[in-house]
């Protein structure tokens, strides 16, 4: 019997990587912490690009593009909220 390890040319062997859930998911992560009006909306169009390729079977790490999609969405839910807060006059610490 002759096992065959490495090189592969059958497509389940080989694994597809998904960059666009990657970079929805590093959107997703940097936007809760800065820029989060252009990487939330970002990280929603990577994920959604990724899970349409996922989904063609064209790329794997559909969860990964959930992620990246569903922190873009609260990236851009905390911008909005920022905004509302800073519009109201802001937080104001008072001690005493």
């Amino acid at each position: 019997m002759t096992y065959s390890y490495g090189n592969s040319s059958s497509p389940q062997a080989r694994s597809r990587s998904n960059p666009m859930a990657v970079a929805a998911l590093v959107c997703g992560i940097v936007g809760l912490f800065v820029l989060s009006v252009v990487l939330g909306p970002l990280a929603i169009v990577f994920g959604s690009l990724g899970m349409r390729n996922a989904e063609r079977g064209a790329a794997r790490n559909r969860g990964v593009a959930l992620a990246g999609v569903i922190l873009g969405a609260i990236d851009v839910v905390l911008f909005v909220i920022a905004m509302i807060a800073v519009s109201n006059g802001g937080f104001s610490w008072h001690i005493g």
